[in-house]
């Protein structure tokens, strides 16, 4: 699984070492040598697991498809990207609003409690 373009609908063969990659930067992290530029690539399908080459020079908008099973693996690349965000209110704005349910309330601090019959007339 790559972690630099989420999206990857194809896997690379790299030319110099034989080995199947997801993206470039996924070889350039495992492996200590560049990697080699070639003329025909080899690709793997991920939708359909089959395999297949292609000649970079005469590509045309139809090599845009896997032969196999016409999975579109030429889209846009979405990347990784850092997100920070509020998921609602903060209720450090304004605390006073809050009840904190952990603390059993004192019943004698009830406004409901007060013994008041004496003040009534």
């Amino acid at each position: 699984m790559c972690k630099h373009i989420l999206n990857a609908q194809v896997a690379i063969r790299a030319p110099c070492c034989k080995q199947w990659f997801d993206c470039a930067e996924c070889h350039a992290e495992s492996q200590d040598h560049s990697l080699k530029k070639t003329v025909e690539m080899h690709f793997l399908c991920k939708k359909c697991k089959k395999a297949f080459r292609k000649d970079m020079s005469n590509y045309e908008e139809s090599d845009e498809y896997c032969p196999h099973c016409d999975n579109h693996y030429v889209i846009e690349a979405k990347t990784p990207q850092a997100v920070l965000g509020v998921e609602g209110e903060d209720p450090r704005v304004n605390a006073r609003m809050l009840k904190d349910e952990r603390v059993k309330q004192d019943p004698s601090r009830s406004l409901f409690a007060l013994d008041t019959t004496d003040r009534i007339g």
